[in-house]
Parts: structure tokens; sequence; C-alpha cells
């Protein structure tokens, strides 16, 4: 696992190890809290060695990875094709209101979201999805890992409403 360049889901593990996927699991639980500045942590289908978050400051001091940023534009089309998955670029768009031809291309670029197909409709549109890098990226086992997003709104509009003052 410490040599992967991706997490290593549990057959891979158990064919690599010739055990069990039951076996594999105990394995990796039992390294749990082993290792002062290591972790096993499960992601984007599969497993992987991370840093603690804790050490995270000294990690970045040694490795400067390169850093990637997201427009508000493009954090907001892939939450939507995250959470509204397969969707076609006409209902991000009706979503969005706006045009996001070149965000979408960006998306795929760097490899958040790929092509899922055509949705069986009037012009076959391209479907999008997202892929195994957004989830490793963001630190999600699975899009069962996202935020409700009921709750989110609820949240957000609780937190922008502790700052509001209603007039006498």
């Amino acid at each position: 696992m410490f040599m992967a360049t991706r997490p290593l889901g549990l057959g891979e593990l158990a064919e690599l190890l010739n055990i069990s996927a039951p076996a594999v699991r105990q394995l990796l639980e039992s390294l749990e809290g082993r290792y002062l500045g290591m972790q096993v942590v499960e992601v984007a289908g599969g497993w992987q060695l991370a840093t603690k978050p804790q050490f995270a400051e000294y990690v970045a001091q040694m490795h400067r990875p390169p850093k990637f940023r997201l427009s508000p534009s493009a954090l907001e089309t892939l939450a939507i094709i995250a959470y509204r998955q397969p969707i076609t670029r006409p209902e991000i768009e009706q979503l969005r209101g706006v045009n996001c031809d070149s965000v979408v291309a960006t998306l795929i670029d760097r490899e958040f979201i790929c092509e899922r197909g055509h949705r069986n409709a009037p012009g076959r549109p391209m479907m999008y999805g997202t892929t195994d890098k957004f989830l490793q990226m963001f630190g999600l086992a699975s899009l069962d890992s996202l935020p409700d997003l009921a709750t989110f709104i609820e949240q957000q509009q609780a937190t922008t409403m502790e700052g509001y003052v209603a007039e006498e």
C-alpha cells in the first residue's frame, strides 16, 4: 500500500497477499493507530496509507504537491454532477443558468469527471459522472460519503440567519 499510486481495493489486496478479503479487512483494522504519523484510510473504493491530518503541515514543508484551484463555477458544476449523475450538459446548464462548455472541459482535463455514455433522448446528449480521482482528491470513500444535500442547505441557511437581526 505504501508504494501504490492509487487506493487498492480489498479484492486486489486479497489477491496480492493470497488471503481472503475478510482477512485483509482485519489486517487493515489492526494497522489503525499502529504508526505515529500514518493512517489507513478508505477512499475512492479502496484503501490507502495516508499522513494523519495533524502532521500534514510537516509533510507539506517537505513535499509541495502541485496546487490545483477550481473556480467557483467549476466547483458549482462539479457539485451538480456529483449529486445528479449521470447528468447531461444541457441539464447542468439548465440548473446553472449559463453555458458550461469550458467548465466541463476543465473538469474532464483534471480527470474529476468523465463521460458516462449517451442519454436515450433526442440528440443523444453525453452524460457525465465523477471519477475515482474526484473521490480521492476530496477524501471520499464513495459517493455515499457526500454530505446530505438537504442537511447542508439547512446548515447554510441557519448560519446565514445567525448574522441577521430583525428591525423592530
